[in-house]
Formats: C-alpha cells, structure tokens, sequence
C-alpha cells in the first residue's frame, strides 16, 4: 500500500498545482506578505516585529486556503465529474487512495511554506533596515519553527476537509466546514482563557458559555496552540512540553480524521 500511496500523492501534487484557484491563492500569499511590509514601514517603533507578527497571519491565512482548495480540487471535483472512478479502477485499495492524496496536498502545503517563508524573512529584513530595535526579531530557528506549527495546524485542517470531501454530498461543504473548523480551532483558546479570567466580570457569561465552550474543546483542537510565533517575534519561547503537547494533539486529531475519511471512502458508493 506504501509504493501505491506515493503513486497517488504524486499524482495529487501534479493535479494541484495546476488549479488556477490555486495560483490565484498563492499570489494573494505574496500581496499579503507585501502588505506586511508595507504595515512595518508605517510604523514609527519594532517595524520588523510588525511586519513578522502581520506575516505569520498571512501565512497561515493563505495556507489554509490553499489547503482547503487543493481538498476540492483533488475529493470533491473528482467525486463530481467522476473521475474518481478511475482512480478506484486501478489495482488498489481505496485507503493507499485516501492517504495517498491527503498527503499530496501536506507536502504541497510543506512546499508552499517555504517559499512563502523565505518571502516573509526578505519582507522583514527589508523592514527598516536602518532602524535598530530594542528587541530583535529571532529569524533562525524560532522563525522556522513557527512556520513549522502553521504546517501541523494546516494538517489538521485538511485531513478534516478531507474527511467530510469523502462523507457529503455537497461539494461546497468540506470547504465551508474545513474554514469553519480553522476559525473555530483558532479562536477556542482565546474563548477558554478569557472565560478562564472571569469575561471581565461578567459572571452571567461565564455561567451560559463555559459547557458550551468545553463541549467545542471535546469536538475540535485548540488549534492556537500550535502558534508558536511569540520566539520568533517578541522573544518568549514556548516549552518543551508546550511543544509536545500541541503537537501530540495535532498528529492524534489528524490520525483520527484520517482514519474516518479512510472509512467513509472504503463504504461509500460512487456512481
């Protein structure tokens, strides 16, 4: 199933990167990293931890996109126009299928992080560069290690999109699902611990929304933290078990999706 997996996740890579919504996205990467740039030179004090902190965002912003694309562009279309069925007709198993293009589209996220990476570390070079911070931006391994959890947070993210491509009928709802799920992963840690300070007060808040929000922290990842940029950027490093943790949670969710999608593909009829 391994060499049958690989035959699927390359062609996969091929299939996306010959979208044109994808090119679209990742020239939308380039504008938004640009657009940092420019945030740092309208910024009279840390222009380089402007224009990292505004680029990070852009990053992940634009990888999800990528991301949740490539899963409509390499499940769903292909369970619309049928093409699937040619994939299935080959001599092997709906899983090596499953895994083989849900890892397609990792290594293009992988791919594309690095461009973008190296795009976003010329931006904030280039921010200022006359002008001496009081605390310098951490541009070596703290920078890559926080690209590094937008990829697992991005992982996530599409073995989730993937998962629902093989369930639903709907082709526009892995990609609405998909951008529901990194919002809501994204912004459930800041829910969790401004509940956790009291909500400024307001304890009539804190008694309506706690079980819901502990309900959504049973169904979905804290996906903030996977965020790693606060090295890279204002010079606080995570700890280890921080980083162990997050990422332990990341690859469990992700097994988990994947085990489901790979469910869903091998009981799931196409016609």
């Amino acid at each position: 199933m391994r060499i049958q997996s690989l035959e699927f996740t390359w062609s996969g890579m091929l299939s996306g990167l010959r979208g044109r919504s994808i090119q679209v996205t990742f020239v939308l990467g380039l504008v938004l990293i640009a657009f940092a740039y420019l945030a740092a030179s309208f910024s009279p004090r840390q222009p380089q931890t402007i224009a990292l902190d505004i680029g990070f965002s852009a990053v992940r912003f634009t990888l999800v996109l990528l991301a949740l694309f490539w899963v409509q562009e390499l499940f769903t279309r292909e369970i619309d126009r049928k093409i699937i069925l040619h994939s299935l007709a080959l001599p092997a198993s709906r899983a090596s299928f499953f895994i083989g293009r849900y890892l397609s589209i990792v290594v293009l996220a992988g791919i594309s992080i690095v461009i973008l990476g190296f795009c976003l570390l010329l931006a904030v070079l280039l921010a200022s560069p006359s002008y001496e911070q009081e605390f310098s931006v951490e541009l070596g391994f703290p920078f890559w290690l926080a690209l590094l959890g937008i990829v697992l947070d991005v992982a996530v993210i599409s073995a989730v999109a993937s998962a629902v491509a093989m369930i639903s009928t709907v082709p526009v709802l892995p990609l609405a699902i998909g951008a529901a799920f990194a919002v809501g992963g994204k912004a459930l840690g800041a829910s969790v611990e401004y509940l956790a300070r009291g909500a400024d007060g307001d304890t009539a808040l804190v008694d309506r929304m706690s079980n819901w929000v502990d309900l959504v922290g049973w169904l979905i990842p804290d996906l903030s933290r996977l965020d790693w940029r606060q090295w890279s950027v204002y010079g606080a490093p995570p700890s280890p078990e921080q980083l162990l943790w997050a990422t332990v949670m990341a690859l469990s969710y992700t097994a988990m999706a994947v085990m489901l999608g790979i469910r869903a593909v091998q009981n799931r009829e196409f016609s």
